[in-house]
Formats: structure tokens, C-alpha cells, sequence
């Protein structure tokens, strides 16, 4: 069946034209109090974004994700791979929230919050009307022939492009590695750190690719969160939309004319003037309804105010609203799917505030050696041998360490010396013996538990297992 002419613009995305080639997007440089408010959001979260790293929170870098050493901080907690249960509980939390929030404000996160979107349109293309010109100035330099003009300012964009993505690679990297890493290999001699630098340059290459070519694209065909639009949203989601109702009324929309009534002519309050298309950095027209490209930036609701007030018709032909707002005026209610999730992202949270607060400082394990039996010693004394791993998450040192039974009679051994030391942020590890009397052993294999001491001070306990003979009477 053919697709209908008003719905041709579903059968393929904005960016690519007929022929299956890139249609590259010239939007308009937006202005308006939306814009403002946007801007204002993302100066913010770009300098969140470039601190974190080099923020620390008693001792501990504020946001760190060392997969490699497999350290990770979150707003300063230390999390080890012990915790890895807590960050799967964060993860999940973080899913449940942006599927509420698209829920209720459908891709709000896109327009507003999203690295993608701040570095491409707060920092990228703000440099690009500096150097280019806007959206006329910009189509004309594209389609002119590579004279002094065109050399100079390309060259010029590019060169501006590859720096400021080598700063966004290098505070990538400090996410990875550590701040305080990334500025001693900055401080150094790079060649030093070959290793680094040819990291450091790949990532450079990946931002320069993301922002200088791929740019819109990557909301588009790359991100699965448009997709995943369609399956959260639904008409009392509230999404930057056109308002069809008072847009075309009876006739449809129509370009203005002085001195026109239009009620009288029955035509709706969009004058076609095509200035919320030209503005949109995806490309798209939003009075074709919602679609998977648009990212909720709200450049089209701020220059069609501008127009409407231009003209003298009531500002918020496009705006936030549902589709049941528009169609039926309905306001926006509370639904169950809305208060389910809510309920569940409570919940969640709440488990992981009980979970950070019951988590210990330093955690200990102790395992029986592998493949090592017990031993019979003088006296009817049984002896097992055990590794064992103190880790502490705390940014000081754990001093005078040792180990006593707490739950038998029996003596613990350590195999290099009877106190140690654990290091901020670190572990300790070593062999130690834990000997208990025959005449203690009720069957071949007890459980014990022993306590970790700094000092006279209990700072942690374990469990472990001790092997005896079967026939121990």
C-alpha cells in the first residue's frame, strides 16, 4: 500500500536525501528564552563534566571509573569489586529514571542534558557560527569552490575541532585512569608514555569523527533511546509538539498576509514561514508530529514565539504538551504506568541507601588454600592453612593488623609477621596457619569465625571453614 503523501517523511530519516546520500544539516542559530534556560543548564553540566575528575571528596576522586584496576568512585564513594552488587543497583536505578522521565517528558534528557548534545550545540556549532556564519552564510560556504576564503576558515574550524577534542579526550581519559594520573603524564614528558599518548590520540580521533562529521547522526541512527521512544511514550507523555488544533483549524496553515483575518478565512495560526525546520538541528519538521530524530532541544518552540509575536498571534503554537492536551485539552494526570515505576525507583533507592549505609569500610575474606589438607601437630594440635585479603576503602592506612579466633579456641598464625599494614584504598594479602585442638573438633568440618583486629580495635569479621580428621576420637 502507498504511503500518503503527509506521512512520506516516516519512509526515511532527514539526513539522508533520495539518492542515499548525507544531506547535511544547516540549523539556524537558535535564540529565545528556552535557549537561554538551556544554556544556562549545560555551562553548568559541562563544567560537572570537566571537574569531576579532578574533584576529590575526602581522599577519593568524585567520579572514577577505572575498569582496568577495577575501581570505581561515584559523588566520592569508593566502590571495589566487592560492591559490584551496588553498582548494578545504581545502573538499574539510573534505567528506571530516564524511562520515568521519558515517561512523563518524553526526550527531554536528549535536549537537555545529554554529552552529545551539550558539547555538539553549546560548544561545537557555537564555534561554527563564529567561524562559518549562520545557517545562509553556512549553505553558501559549503556549495562555494575551495578558494583562499573557504581554505582559511576550514582549516581553521578543524584545527579549533581537534583541540577541543583532545581536552574532552584527556578528561575521558582522567575518568579512566585518575585526574591526578592524567596531569602527571601531562606534566611529563609524553614519549614517556607512549602507551598513553597513542590512547589519548585514538580517543581524540573518535570526539573529532563524533563532532566534526558524524554529529547529529549519532542521535539518529547510533543512540537506541529514539527507539525506545516508541515503546515509552503515549499520548499524555509531554514532548515538544506542534499544536495541530489551533496550526491548522479548518483550511490548514497557510502563509500571512497583512491586514488578513484569518478567523474569518478559517486558516490556522501557522503562517508556513518553515522556521522551526530550518532551526532544528536534526532536520526535521516537528508539525509532522512526534518522531524518533527530534531530541526536545526546544530551539522550534523559541523561534516560533518569535514569529507568532512577529506577527501578533498568541505565543505556544509549538510547546510542551501531550497529545491529549492539544486534542482534548486534557490536562496532564498522575497514571498508574507513572506511579509504577515511581514506586519501583522508591524502592530501589531505598535499597541502595540501606545498602550504603550497612557497607563496611574494610572488607576481609579467608580461604583455605586449595588442595592443602589438614595437619596432625605435637599435642593433638590440628592445622589449616589459609590466604587471606584485607581490603580497605578508606583513604587512610589501617595500621597493626592481626587476626584472633572469635568463635573457638585455637591460635592463628600469620606466615611473614603477626602484625601488618593495609594501605589507603588498598589491600593486603599473605598465608596464614590457624591451629585448634582434636579435642575442640566435634566433626570433620566446622565453621569458624575469626576477627580482623587493628590494634585492640574490631574492625572487621570473616567466616571460613576448618578441616579436622573424620576419625578425630
Amino acid at each position: 500500500m502507498e504511503t500518503p503523501k503527509n506521512e512520506k517523511f516516516r519512509d526515511s530519516i532527514g539526513t539522508i536525501n533520495r539518492e542515499g546520500k548525507r544531506s547535511w544539516v544547516f540549523p539556524k542559530k537558535p535564540s529565545g528564552k528556552f535557549y537561554t534556560y538551556r544554556s544556562y543548564v549545560s555551562y553548568f553540566l559541562l563544567l560537572f563534566l570537566l571537574a569531576s575528575p579532578f574533584v576529590k571528596i575526602n581522599g577519593n576522586q568524585f567520579l572514577l571509573f577505572n575498569v582496568l584496576e577495577r575501581k570505581f568512585n561515584i559523588f566520592g564513594f569508593p566502590f571495589w569489586p566487592q560492591d559490584f552488587h551496588l553498582l548494578v543497583i545504581s545502573m538499574i536505578i539510573g534505567v528506571v529514571f530516564v524511562i520515568l522521565f521519558t515517561v512523563v517528558f518524553g526526550r527531554i534528557f536528549c535536549g537537555w542534558i545529554c554529552p552529545q548534545t551539550i558539547f555538539l550545540e553549546m560548544v561545537f556549532r557555537k564555534i561554527e557560527y563564529w567561524i562559518d556564519g549562520d545557517r545562509g552564510k553556512q549553505i553558501r560556504l559549503q556549495k562555494q569552490p575551495w578558494n583562499a576564503e573557504k581554505i582559511k576558515k576550514r582549516v581553521l574550524k578543524w584545527s579549533v575541532f581537534f583541540i577541543i577534542s583532545f581536552l574532552i579526550a584527556n578528561v575521558f581519559l582522567a575518568y579512566l585512569i585518575g585526574g591526578d594520573t592524567v596531569i602527571e603524564y601531562i606534566t611529563g614528558s609524553p614519549f614517556e608514555n607512549i602507551n598513553t599518548l597513542i590512547s589519548l590520540l585514538i580517543f581524540t580521533g573518535v570526539f573529532y569523527f563524533i563532532f566534526a562529521w558524524f554529529r547529529e547522526q549519532v542521535c539518529i541512527i547510533a543512540c537506541p533511546y529514539g527507539r525506545l521512544q516508541g515503546v515509552l511514550l503515549d499520548n499524555k507523555t509531554i514532548n515538544v509538539a506542534y499544536d495541530f488544533v489551533r496550526g491548522e483549524k479548518e483550511t490548514g496553515r497557510a502563509k500571512f498576509k497583512k491586514n488578513e483575518d484569518r478567523v474569518a478565512s478559517g486558516k490556522g495560526d501557522c503562517i508556513d514561514c518553515k522556521q522551526c525546520v530550518h532551526v532544528c538541528p536534526t532536520g526535521i519538521d516537528i508539525r509532522n508530529g512526534t518522531q524518533l530524530e527530534c531530541v526536545n532541544c526546544t530551539a522550534c518552540i523559541d523561534e516560533c514565539d518569535h514569529m507568532m509575536e512577529k506577527v501578533g498571534l498568541p505565543k505556544g503554537l509549538i510547546r510542551y504538551a501531550s497529545e491529549d492536551n492539544i486534542e482534548k485539552k486534557s490536562p496532564f494526570k498522575f497514571t498508574a504506568r507513572i506511579k509504577g515505576y515511581s514506586a519501583v525507583l522508591f524502592i530501589l533507592v531505598g535499597i541502595l541507601i540501606g545498602m550504603l549505609f550497612l557497607r563496611n569500610d574494610v572488607e576481609a575474606t579467608i580461604l583455605r588454600l586449595p588442595g592443602e589438607l589438614y595437619q596432625h601437630k605435637e599435642e593433638g594440635i590440628i592445622s589449616n592453612v589459609y590466604t587471606f585479603k584485607v581490603i580497605n576503602k578508606t583513604t587512610k592506612e589501617i595500621t597493626n593488623v592481626n587476626y584472633k579466633l572469635l568463635s573457638h579456641k585455637g591460635k592463628i598464625e600469620l606466615v611473614t609477621h603477626k602484625d601488618f599494614v593495609v594501605p589507603k584504598q588498598g589491600l593486603a594479602e599473605g598465608t596464614l596457619f590457624i591451629e585448634i585442638h582434636s579435642s575442640l573438633l566435634d566433626k570433620d568440618k566446622i565453621a569458624l569465625k575469626v576477627g580482623v583486629y587493628s590494634g585492640d580495635k574490631l574492625i572487621e569479621t570473616a567466616e571460613t571453614n576448618f578441616l579436622g580428621p573424620r576419625n578425630y576420637r
